[in-house]
């Protein structure tokens, strides 16, 4: 059996007719079919989770300045990859503790203790009193970010409608691109100097006169965590985790609120049972035992934490450390930092246009996409020269090239794993596969500066190869049920 094949029910008990037929209604549904405000709430914590991870992507040159000794803003990205790795290495432990006690427990709950962790990494950010600090306030806050990437793409994989789970995953992507740009010209402002346009921004702070403005930046996530928590009590618990664990009329209320809610739009189809399993794997003890004692489901772990690993050394390479990158290749900070700031409006205009086509293709193809309209970005920004305007437009594309696959993969990597370890699942290839990202940069780092620019961004981009190659081995799933995909 291929790593793409659809995998048997080892051991498995015949699933309850009444179970069978909720997860047929859940299926004939057309559009989001939960209150539009979950989305708002879901959203609002991915914004959150995306401003955190590239917030240090401009503010760190100040950051280290007042933090390490003898760092100046040409050598600071020498500083950068131990908080990028640990914050990273963070991601991998909290992942693979958390996400499957969200397979135990249910989605819901873990999400509230997901966020609640980051915001309180965030907030031991912004009262580091030196690097040490600084970095293990990294490492808790990557606990918490990385079991929330997983649960949170879970839980939208299992509410979203059969033939719009990508969509979804990529409406929440949406604000995740928000998140970035946040991070990213909030950093501008508060953490360089005045500079004229385009070298800078003619009305930043940063700066002698006003050295805090990292700590602004993590004190305001803290503050976001703190609202993405109190909004998320709000939210419903994933009806096929409730119908996997045997609770089938909290499933079916669920249902039927969603089966209303989609009426309005218009006459439901009636739903079929064809696609359906009639059996599924107990769920274990241990939700790991699910994923490594099946050999499918071992197979696809690994394709897919290979796909992530080398996917993320280009990822993180952009997201985190960019400015720092330009930097050492001779820009000035402002300029490395409009440079980047420019750039996220590309992440969020890639996030929006993807959300209204990325269910037109099946997901794996998405990659080679990216990989070209990345490299293309590269190269412009390599030979941009003097022309600001090439280089905005270089970067603009190398933001939407490294991030255009990542929500098609999201929902992807989620669908290839059962109800009872799909978190598990995505914790062990993307959770683990954020390793590839600090690695990344550990190695790239040193050598970045001694390259031409064109070759240090070609280099960086070049991961995303290895990356879309082996996603062409991943199994179809657009538009199929979950358990016929993963039972």
């Amino acid at each position: 059996m291929s790593a793409a094949a659809t995998p048997s029910a080892q051991g498995g008990e015949r699933i309850p007719e009444e179970s069978r037929g909720i997860i047929a209604r859940l299926d004939r549904l057309e559009g989001w079919s939960l209150s539009p405000w979950y989305l708002v709430i879901i959203g609002l914590g991915f914004l959150f989770t995306f401003y955190d991870i590239f917030d240090i992507n401009v503010s760190f040159v100040e950051t280290c300045t007042q933090l390490v000794h003898g760092c100046t803003p040409v050598n600071a990205l020498s500083s950068l990859p131990t908080p990028t790795v640990l914050n990273l290495a963070g991601y991998v432990v909290g992942t693979l503790i958390l996400s499957p006690i969200a397979d135990r427990i249910g989605r819901r709950k873990m999400m509230l203790i997901t966020v609640a962790i980051t915001g309180l990494g965030a907030l031991y950010s912004a009262l580091s009193a030196d690097y040490l600090n600084f970095t293990i306030s990294r490492i808790i806050t990557g606990v918490g970010i990385g079991a929330d990437l997983a649960i949170v793409n879970t839980y939208i994989n299992e509410v979203s409608p059969r033939r719009s789970r990508a969509r979804f995953a990529t409406v929440i992507f949406v604000n995740s691109a928000l998140g970035a740009l946040v991070g990213i010209w909030l950093g501008l402002f508060l953490t360089t100097e005045k500079s004229p346009w385009p070298s800078g921004l003619p009305f930043a702070i940063g700066g002698a006169s006003f050295a805090d403005g990292w700590r602004w930046m993590y004190g305001i996530g803290a503050i976001l965590a703190l609202a993405a928590l109190a909004l998320r009590l709000a939210l419903p618990e994933s009806p096929r985790w409730l119908l996997q664990r045997g609770q089938a009329a909290a499933a079916e209320r669920l249902a039927a609120a969603m089966e209303a809610r989609a009426g309005r739009r218009g006459s439901l189809a009636e739903p079929s049972l064809e696609n359906v399993p009639v059996e599924w794997a107990p769920a274990k003890a241990v939700p790991y035992g699910d994923i490594f004692r099946h050999p499918v489901y071992l197979r696809r772990v690994i394709l897919l934490f290979f796909m992530w690993f080398a996917g993320y050394i280009t990822v993180y390479a952009y997201s985190a450390g960019f400015t720092s990158v330009l930097t050492s290749l001779k820009y000035s900070p402002p300029e490395a930092g409009v440079i980047a700031a420019v750039g996220t409006i590309g992440f969020v205009a890639e996030a929006a246009v993807m959300s209204f086509i990325v269910e037109k293709l099946e997901r794996r193809y998405w990659l080679p996409i990216a990989t070209v309209v990345t490299f293309v970005g590269a190269i412009l920004v390599a030979l941009a020269g003097a022309s600001i305007t090439v280089a905005f437009i270089g970067a603009i594309l190398i933001f939407a090239g490294f991030n255009l696959w990542v929500s098609p993969s999201y929902a992807m990597s989620a669908e290839n794993f059962p109800t009872r370890a799909r978190s598990t699942g995505f914790a062990l290839v993307d959770g683990i596969g954020h390793l590839g990202g600090g690695i990344g940069i550990l190695v790239l780092a040193p050598i970045l500066p001694h390259l031409s620019v064109l070759a240090a961004l070609l280099l960086i981009s070049a991961f995303l190869i290895v990356a879309a190659v082996l996603a062409q081995f991943t199994v179809h799933t657009r538009g199929r049920v979950l358990e016929d995909v993963s039972p």
